[in-house]
Order: C-alpha cells, then sequence, then structure tokens
C-alpha cells in the first residue's frame, strides 16, 4: 500500500501529490519536471490530515518509487528520522522570528542523501508578523533542492504574498462512511463503534479514532453535550463555565506534565547535572540556568496552547449539536453528528426557534475568536453559556 492510500477520502489531492511526485522524480534525472514546485501550502478543516497529506508527499519526494509505503525511506518519513526531513511543530501559542531564522538557515543545507531536503511546518498559522516575512524571503529565493511544505486551515490564515508563492493542495472533511471504514479495518473497532465515532467526529480522524479508543474521551464528550440542558439559571451557566475550563486545565496538565518532565531532564543532563569531576556539575548547571528558563517559558506557552485546544473542541462539539437542532427545526435530511442524542435534540428543537439557535451557535463562534484573541478563557466561557441560557 502506498503512502498516499492513507489519505481518508482525499482522492483528488492524492492525484495531485501523485503527479507533483513524479515530476520531482523527472527533475531529479535532468528533465524540466512540470508540476513540480519548492512551495506548498496544504489547507482543509481540522481532522482532514492536513499533516498527514504534507508527510505523504514527502515520502513520495524521497521514494524512489515515489511513495511505495515500504521501503526504508517511507518507514523514516513514517516515524520522523529522514535525515533530510524537518518537521516543524509549534509547541506554543506562536512561532517566533527566531526560531524562524534559525529553520531558514537549517533549510538551506544541501539535502544528506541527494534527492530533496523538505521542511513540513504544521500550524504554519501560528507563524507571528515578523517570522512569516523571514518565511517569505525564504520561500521566494530557495535552494535548487529545498521544499517547503505548510499546513494551515485556510488559505486566509497566511498572509498572502506566502499563499501567492505556494500551490495549494485543498483537503476537504473524509465522509463518515470512510472513516469509519479506517476505524473497523485498520484499528479493529466493532463496525457500530466505528459509525459512531466517525459520525460524532464530524470527519476528524484523530478524533474519531479518539472517541471509539478512549473511553475517558467519550465521558468527555458526554459531558460537554449535556451543558445545553443544565443552563437553567444564571448560577447554572457559571458552573457549567467553570466546569469546562477546569476540566480543559486537567487534561492541558496530564497531556503536557510527561513531556515537560522529560524535556527538563535531557536538558539538565546536557548542562551536566548528574557529571562527575569537581566543580562541573555546579559550573554547567549554572550556564543552563538561561536555557533552563527559556524551557519553561515554552512549556508555559504549550500548556496555554493546549487548554485553549481542548475548550476549542468542547466548543465544535457544541456547534455541532446546535447544527443538529437547526436541521431537525428545518427539516432538513442530512445526517446528525449527535444521534446519539436525538431525543435531547427533538425536544430543543421543539421548545425553540431556528432564531433561537442560530443565536445559539453565533454565541459558540463568538467565543471561539475571543480565545483566540487572548480573552480569560473563564470569562468568554461564561458570556457563551450566559448566551446558551434556555428560558426559565
Amino acid at each position: 500500500m502506498g503512502v498516499f492510500d492513507d489519505l481518508v477520502g482525499q482522492e483528488q489531492a492524492a492525484l495531485t501529490l501523485r503527479r507533483a511526485a513524479a515530476a520531482g522524480a523527472e527533475i531529479l534525472a535532468g528533465g524540466r519536471g512540470a508540476g513540480m514546485t519548492h512551495a506548498w501550502l496544504f489547507t482543509g478543516p481540522p481532522g482532514s490530515g492536513r499533516e498527514e497529506a504534507a508527510r505523504a508527499f514527502a515520502a513520495a519526494l524521497f521514494c524512489p518509487d515515489q511513495g511505495c509505503g515500504h521501503c526504508d525511506l517511507c518507514h523514516q518519513v513514517a516515524i520522523g528520522s529522514h535525515p533530510d526531513l524537518e518537521i516543524v511543530r509549534p509547541q506554543g501559542l506562536s512561532y517566533g522570528i527566531k526560531d524562524t531564522r534559525q529553520l531558514i538557515l537549517r533549510a538551506a543545507g544541501a539535502p544528506t542523501l541527494g534527492r530533496w531536503r523538505v521542511v513540513l511546518f504544521e500550524d504554519a498559522d501560528r507563524a507571528t508578523e515578523g517570522a512569516s516575512n523571514a518565511l517569505l524571503k525564504a520561500i521566494e529565493e530557495p535552494p535548487p533542492r529545498t521544499v517547503w511544505l505548510l499546513c494551515a486551515p485556510a488559505p486566509d490564515d497566511m498572509m498572502i504574498t506566502i499563499r501567492s508563492r505556494c500551490r495549494q493542495v485543498t483537503l476537504v472533511t473524509p465522509p463518515t462512511a470512510a472513516v469509519a471504514h479506517v476505524l473497523a479495518t485498520r484499528e479493529n473497532v466493532p463496525p457500530a463503534m466505528a459509525e459512531f465515532a466517525a459520525r460524532a467526529a464530524q470527519g476528524h480522524i484523530d478524533r474519531a479514532r479518539r472517541l471509539a479508543l478512549d473511553e475517558e474521551a467519550r465521558k468527555r464528550r458526554d459531558a460537554v453535550l449535556s451543558i445545553p440542558r443544565s443552563l437553567t439559571g444564571v448560577a447554572e451557566c457559571v458552573t457549567a463555565a467553570e466546569r469546562l475550563v477546569k476540566t480543559a486545565e486537567e487534561e492541558a496538565a496530564a497531556v503536557t506534565a510527561v513531556l515537560n518532565e522529560s524535556e527538563v531532564t535531557e536538558l539538565r543532563k546536557i548542562y551536566g547535572e548528574g557529571s562527575s569531576g569537581k566543580g562541573l556539575n555546579k559550573g554547567l548547571i549554572r550556564g543552563g540556568a538561561g536555557a533552563l528558563k527559556d524551557l519553561e517559558d515554552r512549556q508555559k506557552s504549550r500548556a496555554t496552547r493546549t487548554k485553549r485546544d481542548v475548550i476549542d473542541t468542547a466548543l465544535l462539539d457544541l456547534v455541532a449539536f446546535y447544527r443538529d437542532v437547526l436541521a431537525v427545526q428545518f427539516g432538513a435530511r442530512v445526517e446528525l453528528a449527535n444521534e446519539d442524542r436525538g431525543n435531547e435534540i427533538e425536544g430543543l428543537a421543539r421548545s425553540s426557534t431556528p432564531e433561537d439557535t442560530l443565536r445559539r451557535i453565533d454565541a459558540i463562534m463568538r467565543c471561539r475568536e475571543r480565545l483566540a484573541a487572548n480573552v480569560n478563557p473563564q470569562m468568554a466561557v461564561e458570556a457563551m453559556t450566559l448566551s446558551l441560557r434556555r428560558p426559565g
């Protein structure tokens, strides 16, 4: 099975990338290679597989068979160990100019294995304005064998000057049936659970996998979807907001704790903790104090980002719930993401108007915008729950 076969529901994008990989091989052989370019922008909704598509393309560029999926080079790309592939994952709220300049210097080097040097930049939309300007210069005048693969939710999330210099690959939300098939065949998930998870995740493959395999993830979703019926008064709205934010904090702490500890341990080793020799340990640790402080700052930023990502996932679940309510109100024959809560959806659809539902969806989207603008999460979520409140 080739690397592009893993792209669920992305047949058109896979075709484009296959042709580009073949053109890349033609360039390496001394030909013109029409269809291959040095900068690509992968866009699509959450869960569509932007990073997976970019990684598959990188493997196809390195592989002599354009992405066979089973050779050593394809395997190295899959596990992230290929010497000519650099994967950039912004851990904090943004990606600054200092990191970008260092990245550009590394990207300018010649390929170790003689084919391409590929930089896969996940969440490239997190680059600051200064970082984006630096990145633009690198894309405008790239080394002949360097390929940039940028990933972002939408083209408008990138500077127009950057996206105008990239070839765009637009991914779509995978169909529920395709996601369910992947869960059933690759993860051995029972068909009923696979269908439930795929539908509830609305095509988000990673989230569908978590819902199918992790009971705690299903419990968190149930807790979020229980919020609408609990909002009967102001006190209940405040309590629901506190609970949602606290749950996000706890989940973010659990996600980052192990990683934080391993990073600190590794840094202390680098600066000599545990080394023998009179005065060596103390001197090296003192010299690494600045590096340790920088690491702690990055970890705090990552924890904040993780917390906001957790809250955002909950908000998207709420949007899906009210979208289902709106679909019932209009009698639309569409698949409901929350079929398992059909009675609640029907009840709310009868007791409210489509205008009420649209107002609630707008309130959730405003909350997302406020969180993206660094508004205090507790305040933003409280304002949202008050807007969602059902008449007493």
